[in-house]
């Protein structure tokens, strides 16, 4: 029952990921593809309807996380609580700057919520991708399973760490071209002339270094973390995640000129890469950089098994109901925004 749990769990923050990751994708890269307002507008209206949408799959999978696995719930957000309060103010910050941009009419105000939702987009991204540096290299866990650490130390991801080390800082840069390209994507899928073939461009231009990334991010997580490679060749069947990032990633460039099939390769990239990280983690849901015994696992972190089989109804209940609703979401904004088209952004 926990093994399923934590598959659920990660289902949930991989859908985050690729859905909430188009409209960060598309907060980072308007600045760069936008040559006016009413471009900047055209960006704004074609996560309009979808972006708080997206947010749900985070909250799910706090909650998830709370009910399934508290004592990894208490300890990560105790050791993380700093980053944890930067990475809420920023996507309060995000959501301000997306809602006033669209009463404003002074041009110094329009910039400078231009300007907000770019840096917290931009933030948020390098965020995620050094939490899940931290993750995948461990964290000082004690013998109670608590662990702090500072905002940064010495860099070096071995001994005193900090949540940035040079590990956790190309992790964030990694997240950062993946997220980019995936909202120039969606910018792309959504918009028409000019626009359009800039966001397209642009998703061309930066695809050389969302390579060297993975293969920087891929071979040095296999150093700092010699048993991710040993889960993959203990179950090769695990492979098939790896394989899947892989096929999204040259999925981008090869349909570079269909919209729609760039967008499902970069949401493929995403979900191998982060299926990979799951599997390979597999049973740890929190290893310890301090002792692998003090490690948090699906077997020392969950919540009582019959909680677990009860809280499974409900959590079906409450995904089909989401589900539904995304279905009418995504089925009722489709197709390319104008300035005609009333999405309310």
């Amino acid at each position: 029952m926990e093994t399923l749990w934590f598959c659920l769990v990660a289902i949930m923050l991989v859908a985050y990921v690729i859905f909430d990751g188009f409209d960060i994708g598309a907060g980072i890269v308007h600045l760069f593809i936008a040559r006016s307002s009413a471009d900047r507008r055209l960006v704004t209206q074609s996560i309009g309807p979808f972006w708080d949408g997206n947010e749900v799959w985070l909250l799910a999978a706090g909650g998830t996380l709370y009910f399934a696995f508290p004592e990894l719930y208490a300890s990560s957000f105790s050791g993380f609580y700093l980053p944890l309060m930067m990475v809420l103010w920023l996507l309060i910050i995000r959501g301000a700057s997306l809602e006033f941009h669209r009463h404003v009419t002074l041009p110094m105000w329009a910039a400078f919520w231009d300007g907000a939702f770019f840096l917290s987009s931009f933030l948020l991204a390098v965020f995620y991708g050094a939490a899940l540096g931290n993750v995948v290299r461990g964290v000082p866990l004690d013998s109670q399973g608590r662990f702090f650490e500072a905002l940064w130390t010495n860099f070096r991801p071995s001994g005193s760490t900090g949540i940035l080390d040079w590990y956790t800082i190309l992790t964030g840069l990694a997240a950062l071209m993946a997220l980019s390209i995936h909202g120039a994507f969606w910018i792309a899928l959504k918009t028409e002339g000019s626009l359009h073939d800039r966001a397209r461009k642009f998703a061309a231009d930066i695809w050389p270094l969302l390579v060297v990334f993975t293969a920087a991010i891929t071979w040095a997580s296999f150093e700092l973390q010699p048993h991710l490679l040993a889960s993959l060749l203990a179950r090769p069947w695990g492979w098939i995640f790896p394989l899947i990032a892989l096929a999204g990633l040259s999925g981008m460039i090869l349909f570079l000129k269909n919209d729609a099939c760039a967008f499902a390769s970069s949401c493929l990239y995403l979900l191998g890469m982060l299926a990979s990280v799951a599997f390979c983690l597999y049973p740890d849901v929190l290893p310890a950089s301090s002792n692998p015994a003090y490690s948090l696992t699906v077997q020392n972190a969950h919540a009582p098994h019959h909680g677990l089989a009860v809280g499974l109804v409900w959590w079906i209940i409450g995904m089909a109901l989401v589900a539904v609703y995304f279905v009418f979401l995504y089925r009722r904004f489709g197709g390319k925004v104008s300035a005609s088209s009333g999405h309310g952004y």
